[in-house]
């Protein structure tokens, strides 16, 4: 759990007292956007909880001892909202909406990865920092990023750059794409595709889609675990090819490093989200839970976003400078327009 990793074992009391004054004001916060949601649908609480939370930590920036809370919140408390999300969907469900959504999926990851490497060399942006930025927004964000960095070891200020890039704009998707959804007149399946493979983060694509309606979200959590799965043949594809570029064979010795440096990053939590889908399949959620624990998770995702709100640093948006941010505004105009495209010409767009 990132900061919490860095520190020596406490135990489970110990890290618990850790995590407890950020989630704590997470949950505050979260508590307060979804009472305010009530009286404002159309803007919906999730984007008013990470609205909150920048608003907090431009204000007055949480102290140190809030982190460990905070960062909990942003990670582990979304990733079990998906879980939670996984007891209302079968697996017809998952897999139809998974396999129909590939060549849209396909299509934008190409797109970005592509248009990364060509807009981010005319910008004169080094090597490393366009592969993070594109893999970022092609792919899942910052874990997509960490993912790529565990493998090619960019240095700690283009992985800083690139996660400040791929915030600023999933706070800018979170704000916008639910208005241009309805200006569009998309339908929830539409979205949901659109969302899933335009949106970069995994917060961001299921709050988005969370404010357009709620049959957007299936879809979009679904297209989105689908996208995220893209982290394991592109990060070991980019460690093979720059150990090959190193002049080192990826064999033997050098592929156990390769996949001990991935496995700490890798997805874990979709096998979760796939036992939750399980469980639902066969039965064993009773239909009359659905509604709660889809409340539940709308809940959970709102604290996951004011977690986020309050992770802002403009300081460290601001150091970016005016290169990286411009390719990664590039970037998700391109690969929002090539969805949109891709869903077009299959038929999808509805």
């Amino acid at each position: 759990m990132g900061d919490l990793d860095a520190q020596p074992p406490r135990g489970r009391a110990g890290k618990l007292k850790a995590i407890t004054p950020g989630l704590a004001l997470a949950l505050s916060l979260a508590a307060v956007a979804t009472v305010i949601g009530h009286f404002a649908a159309v803007v919906g609480a999730p984007v008013i909880a990470i609205v909150g939370g920048i608003f907090v930590a431009v204000l007055r920036p949480p102290s140190e001892s809030m982190r460990p809370g905070i960062h909990f919140s942003s990670k582990a408390v979304l990733q079990a909202s998906i879980v939670v999300f996984g007891t209302a969907l079968s697996f017809r469900q998952v897999l139809d909406t998974g396999t129909s959504s590939l060549p849209v999926l396909l299509g934008t990851l190409a797109v970005a990865l592509l248009a990364a490497a060509i807009v981010g060399r005319f910008l004169h942006i080094d090597r490393d920092l366009r592969t993070l930025i594109g893999v970022g927004t092609g792919i899942c964000g910052a874990s997509a990023i960490a993912a790529t960095d565990a493998v090619i070891s960019a240095p700690e200020v283009d992985v800083s750059y690139a996660i400040a890039t791929i915030f600023t704009f999933n706070v800018l998707a979170v704000l916008t794409f639910p208005s241009i959804g309805r200006l569009m007149h998309l339908g929830p399946h539409s979205f949901g595709l659109w969302a899933g493979t335009a949106i970069n983060d995994l917060s961001s694509v299921v709050a988005a889609s969370t404010i357009f309606g709620h049959g957007a979200t299936s879809t979009a959590v679904v297209v989105k675990l689908t996208r995220t799965l893209m982290i394991i043949p592109i990060a070991i594809g980019l460690g093979i090819w720059r150990s090959r570029a190193a002049g080192d064979k990826p064999a033997g010795t050098e592929r156990v490093r390769l996949h001990r440096r991935l496995a700490p990053v890798l997805p874990v939590f979709i096998g979760w989200f796939l036992v939750a889908v399980t469980v639902n399949t066969l039965g064993w959620i009773p239909g009359s839970w659905h509604g709660p624990l889809s409340d539940l998770a709308q809940f959970m995702i709102t604290v996951a976003l004011a977690a986020i709100g309050l992770s802002t640093r403009v300081r460290d948006i601001r150091r970016t400078g005016f290169r990286p941010l411009a390719l990664g505004a590039v970037l998700w105009i391109v690969v929002a327009s090539t969805s949109l495209g891709l869903q077009l010409a299959t038929g999808t767009l509805r």
